[in-house]
């Protein structure tokens, strides 16, 4: 009887259809990726302790940038995304960059008429 890899009943058997391998990264990638996320995210909350901070223009779009560079950190590496065809990162970018530059400028739009017309 032939052994047929598709059906084989060992989860670590894989068959690669197109042959080539795909990279994953090391222990050592991930555990230097949750550094950078805890100092990124101790950065965000030590923000919000200071008060001129707080109130200035820059806090929010510092913060959602903070945020989206987390965003991608997360997807790149945690869900492999780097290591995904080109196709794969384009699609998943290219719609996400329009979204964060379309909210970040409506951001600045609605900042600049708060401060043009004074606070409702």
């Amino acid at each position: 009887m032939a052994h047929d890899p598709a059906h084989s009943d060992h989860p670590a058997e894989e068959t690669h259809v197109s042959g080539e391998e795909h990279h994953h990264p090391s222990p050592a990638t991930y555990i230097k990726v949750g550094a950078i996320l805890t100092v990124i995210t101790i950065w965000e909350v030590w923000a919000y302790y200071i008060p001129s901070l707080v109130a200035s223009r820059i806090f929010v779009p510092m913060l959602l940038i903070l945020s989206a560079i987390k965003f991608g950190t997360v997807v790149m590496f945690y869900m492999h995304l780097k290591y995904d065809h080109k196709l794969f990162r384009a699609l998943f970018t290219g719609p996400l960059l329009i979204a964060a530059l379309t909210g970040i400028s409506l951001l600045f739009l609605f900042g600049q008429l708060v401060a043009r017309f004074g606070p409702a």
